[in-house]
């Protein structure tokens, strides 16, 4: 793996006695990724913009840590966006080459986090976009929050500028569900993104992970992202 390689962190806030709902980590860690990509430090001539782009040339690797206490704290205090779902606080921060993640991110652990979902999640309201999680994979909470990210990130790079400038004023409004295997096989044969995993944990090699089914998207050419 290339040293120049970049990597885009994302932390969860787990705290021993409020743990969020996986589903509202999934969506919060989702919609963390689209404000880090349209924030104004990200394009243009903006501060993380260089970086930015030297991400997403490559593969857009993301990486899901959690934090608690003082490690959230040292975390919150570098620079980085905080996005706050309803039981879930997720801060994403502009990617840096693999080998120079902060220490106060790198000391993170990165593996080993399971949520559940303590209530039943609500009907899907008519027109909201759905990242919708492939049934036959069993993947970690940190591992699908890096999936539906990637999901997120490949329907933002398809979208128009119009599409885009309606969803960040609709602050990002998205659901995450798991697909039934009925519907997991027709959204394969839609021209909606996919996304691919390389494989490098958890799953096999070219798994495919997240259908980003977004309302623009329906019926524009076919996008088939490669691996990330």
């Amino acid at each position: 793996m290339s040293s120049d390689e970049f990597v885009l962190t994302l932390v969860l806030q787990v705290e021993k006695a409020e743990r969020p709902a996986q589903t509202d980590a999934l969506e919060t860690g989702a919609r963390a990724v689209l404000a880090i990509l349209a924030d104004e430090r990200s394009v243009g001539e903006g501060e993380w913009a260089e970086a930015m782009r030297a991400w997403q040339d490559a593969r857009i690797r993301k990486v899901v840590r959690r934090a608690r206490g003082a490690e959230w704290r040292r975390a919150a205090a570098l620079p980085g966006i905080t996005v706050t779902g309803g039981t879930a606080v997720v801060r994403v921060f502009p990617p840096v080459p693999l080998d120079e993640v902060p220490k106060d991110l790198a000391k993170l652990q990165v593996t080993g986090t399971d949520l559940e979902d303590p209530e039943e999640l609500p009907v899907l309201a008519a027109g909201v976009p759905v990242l919708w999680v492939n049934p036959g994979l069993t993947m970690s909470t940190g591992k699908t929050m890096a999936q539906v990210g990637h999901g997120a990130h490949l329907a933002w790079l398809a979208l128009s500028d119009a599409a885009r400038k309606s969803w960040q004023e609709d602050n990002f409004t998205l659901a995450v569900r798991t697909a039934t295997p009925t519907r997991w096989q027709a959204l394969l044969t839609t021209t909606l993104p996919v996304v691919q995993d390389a494989g490098f944990t958890e799953v096999e090699p070219g798994s495919r992970t997240v259908v980003a089914e977004v309302p623009h998207l329906l019926g524009q050419e076919e996008h088939r992202p490669g691996p990330v």
